[in-house]
């Protein structure tokens, strides 16, 4: 049945942004797209994100693209660290919470001596909503009369799978990117799920390659859309950047999958070593493996750097390269507090340069010493491939690929999250790669780097 899509529309929840994406199934192109801001609720009861308008957001975009392209299937994939609380009616019982929500200190408190241990969960103990279970905890302690009425839990891809299906499903990669609810090298959940006495609550577990069932009748119709269009279960995004590359290079190898996040993959790597304090975990990966991954808010840290240089182009950018090797210009982190490899230092710079292209040349090559770092720690092998918008970053390329001394390939898809969905519903797209040029032996950026790594480590 899967051989005969042609068209697959994606839904893609960002933090930032949400996009609904049509691929072609033949050649993983994107036929169309339609984006939106995700917009996070000031509340009450607490910061949300506005679901009634993503919902209808995603509608608009199935229905224009019921007419052209055309949409044979539909597949989901969404940021992590959020769940959907049904009630008996199938409702949202409490608002979807923002994860960058904090949390009053005696909640906090009480939920670090609930979380399992690290060598179990390999999810390490991060800020506010960041780990679901700490999610959780909050809405039961603070609104009990509320919780008390959720019946069924789902993990956020399949929150909209339900509401396109009526078919409530949870599923392992959304699991298992920090929540404390799973033991990644078990393949089950963690004691956690009982501690909140959740467990009768979870949705049933099913395979992010399930087509859980055709989208409901009463929606099919309105959008314009046949009646046996199948809706997949969906995946959390950074692991449907990871599958293309699981697909098209195996084990080992390293993907980088940047937005918000720049989150690296180790696939093949092992988990001895990996540091909590340093925000490495284990990911599990579409087919429900474990994956030892690191992580940084590249992308915030990215916009936090740059939004006050004003733009230059490509090749001026990479121009002031030497400039800034040679006057050991520096972004120290982290511009981001609270998650990253190095959480608890405040960023700075060192020898700031004046011009917008050096400044923008130090911030990208901050990016990929970040990166590096990530990779460093879960002991990356095999190649890199860099996804997202670092991919098109060509002084970030360069330079990870000559402190790290292995070949990089750059993404050539925009959204590489929504290849990745598509291919859920059983197609083959290949990934499109490019391979970055060899950069010279640079002595000057290796000794840039052990500079920079010495005055962060000594702050």
């Amino acid at each position: 049945m899967s051989q005969s899509f042609e068209r697959i529309a994606v839904i893609d929840i960002g933090k930032t942004n949400a996009k609904v994406v049509v691929v072609d199934a033949a050649t993983g192109t994107e036929l169309a797209v339609r984006r939106t801001a995700n917009t996070v609720l000031p509340g009450p009861p607490y910061p949300h994100f506005d679901a009634e308008a993503l919902w209808a957001f995603i509608l608009d975009a199935l229905a224009e693209f019921a007419a052209k392209p055309g949409v044979d299937a539909v597949s989901i994939t969404t940021h992590g660290a959020s769940a959907a609380l049904l009630d008996e009616k199938g409702n949202l019982a409490l608002p979807l919470l923002d994860y960058e929500y904090t949390y009053p200190e005696s909640i906090i408190e009480a939920y670090r001596s609930l979380r399992p241990d690290f060598s179990r969960t390999f999810s390490p103990g991060l800020t506010g909503g960041l780990n679901l279970g700490a999610q959780l905890h909050f809405q039961k302690s603070v609104f009990p009369e509320l919780f008390a009425g959720v019946r069924t839990i789902l993990t956020y891809p399949q929150y909209w799978a339900y509401r396109l299906t009526g078919i409530a499903a949870n599923e392992r990669s959304s699991l298992g990117c920090h929540t404390d609810l799973w033991l990644p090298f078990e393949g089950r959940y963690s004691d956690l799920v009982d501690r909140l006495g959740i467990r009768e609550r979870m949705a049933p577990l099913r395979s992010a390659f399930d087509a859980l069932g055709p989208i409901r009748p009463d929606i099919a119709g309105s959008l314009g859309l046949p009646s046996s269009v199948p809706v997949y279960c969906g995946i959390h995004d950074s692991n449907a950047s990871l599958l293309p590359h699981l697909v098209g290079f195996g084990s080992p190898c390293t993907v980088v999958s940047t937005g918000t996040w720049v989150i690296s993959f180790g696939v093949g790597a092992q988990p001895a070593g990996l540091d909590p304090s340093r925000d490495t975990l284990v990911n599990v990966d579409a087919n429900g493996a474990p994956v030892p991954s690191a992580r940084f808010m590249g992308g915030r840290e990215w916009d936090l750097l740059t939004r006050d240089i004003p733009p230059v182009k490509p090749e001026e950018e990479q121009t002031a390269v030497p400039t800034v090797l040679a006057s050991r210009a520096m972004i120290l982190p982290s511009a981001v507090d609270g998650s990253g490899p190095f959480p608890n230092a405040r960023w700075c710079w060192h020898n700031e340069p004046h011009g917008p292209a050096e400044r923008r040349a130090t911030a990208s090559l901050y990016e990929a010493l970040m990166t590096k770092t990530c990779l460093d720690l879960i002991r990356a092998q095999g190649p890199i491939i860099v996804e997202g918008p670092f991919a098109r970053n060509k002084v970030y390329l360069e330079a990870l690929q000559g402190l790290m001394g292995t070949p990089v390939h750059a993404s050539e898809t925009t959204t590489g999250t929504a290849i990745g969905a598509a291919l859920l519903t059983g197609i083959t797209a290949p990934a499109k790669l490019r391979q970055v040029s060899p950069a010279k032996p640079m002595q000057v950026l290796a000794d840039y780097a052990a500079e920079w790594l010495q005055r962060t480590m000594v702050r």
